[in-house]
């Protein structure tokens, strides 16, 4: 705080001599502060709001000792609060520190120079001690984010030397709001490699675990050899045992990769379809039935559709959030969609071999260029590649 801020100070003293004093004082040493009079607790807890301190005395008409302090307190709003006592009050004034106040003054030993100084102390060991506090708060949840994350985002269970993967996570605008966006993959004993991205609707710590939730039902089933048509169903029932509201629902993209590599098959919850670039650069969505996302129809289905993949090959999942976004100025905007996310695609594969190097953040950023700004929706988005036969 520059040395001429102006302090708003309320004063809250009912002996109008008292406070005529308090304002003399001040005025003598042209201190900045802005003084607001109330003569009792009642009168001044309306005018607390837009206060930086409070001069309270703590002999009041309707409060007295420490029953004004303690009200002051549980009203909150980052005030800070100097106690005025009398000669023989001293040991009150002690006792209000020690309760929560800044200071205090004992009347008739103060000067303008002591009481301004005290005034101005007392605002920024408030503030001080605001921000200290939003800074732990922010290490708690910085952790428990980064908890969630490792969560949600895991190190592949992948051996085979012809495959190449790269991932990506990108929060949207609610920067401090954790998404349910999920992705893993997972290569079993039958040399089968199974990748799955998932989006849990909403955002925020609850649907985060339960993304956790998910991926790791998801990977344990699959670990387990569990046949591939009960895996989403059985998600689905963690799903509806484990969410906070009835209406939360998760969609998911599940790509089962043949072991010679060269097909496998997909299943849909209401997930936007992959995106399948081949040997020559040609671009294409992998297309599958679409089901109902999971936690939507108690007895839903998802059936499977094999697909075609090539000698070579890379494929693109990802969530919707890369498909949300805008194209276009504003007034006439629409969704990016899948078939223009393939062109995105088309054109960076274009580039050359080189092309995958670092291509999953470029297509986010060229996303949020036609978005004209970051993406409101988080983004997973997961590359899976074969780059040897």
């Amino acid at each position: 705080m520059a040395s001429r801020d102006v302090v708003r100070v309320l004063l809250v003293e009912d002996d109008a001599g008292d406070a005529l004093l308090v304002e003399e004082l001040l005025a003598d040493v042209n201190a900045p502060i802005r003084l607001t009079r109330a003569h009792s607790l009642a009168e001044a807890q309306p005018l607390l709001a837009g206060q930086d301190c409070v001069l309270l005395d703590l002999g009041l008409p309707d409060a007295s000792g420490l029953q004004a302090l303690r009200r002051f307190e549980e009203a909150g709003g980052g005030v800070a609060v100097v106690v005025l006592t009398g000669l023989a009050d001293e040991q009150q004034g002690v006792a209000a520190v020690a309760a929560g106040a800044q200071d205090y003054l004992v009347k008739g030993q103060v000067d303008g120079d002591l009481l301004s100084r005290v005034i101005r102390y007392a605002v920024e060991r408030v503030r001080s001690e605001e921000i200290q506090r939003q800074l732990r708060e922010e290490r708690l949840y910085a952790k428990e984010k980064a908890r969630l994350e490792r969560g949600l985002l895991p190190t592949p269970v992948l051996s085979d030397p012809r495959l190449d993967r790269d991932f990506t996570y990108q929060p949207g605008r609610q920067r401090m709001l954790l998404g349910g966006d999920f992705y893993d993959l997972v290569e079993t004993d039958d040399g089968t490699v199974h990748a799955v991205i998932g989006d849990v609707c909403g955002h925020g710590p609850d649907e985060a675990a339960l993304g956790v939730y998910l991926r790791v039902a998801w990977r344990a089933l699959v670990l387990a050899g569990r046949p591939v048509d009960e895996v989403l169903a059985t998600m689905q029932r963690v799903l509806v045992h484990e969410r906070h509201l009835d209406g939360l629902f998760a969609t998911v993209c599940m790509l089962s990769v043949d072991p010679d590599r060269r097909g496998g098959r997909l299943r849909l919850a209401g997930h936007p379809p992959p995106v399948l670039v081949a040997a020559d650069g040609a671009v294409s969505l992998l297309r599958a039935p679409v089901g109902v996302p999971l936690g939507v129809l108690d007895k839903a289905t998802w059936p499977s559709a094999a697909v075609e993949l090539g000698e070579r090959w890379s494929v693109l999942m990802y969530t919707d959030g890369l498909v949300e976004g805008r194209t276009g100025a504003e007034d006439t905007a629409e969704r990016l969609g899948v078939a223009r996310l393939a062109g995105l695609v088309g054109a960076l594969a274009s580039r050359g071999p080189g092309w995958r190097l670092g291509v999953l953040d470029e297509l986010i950023r060229e996303v949020c260029v036609l978005n004209e700004g970051d993406l409101v929706d988080d983004v997973a988005a997961m590359l899976l590649t074969r780059i040897a036969r």
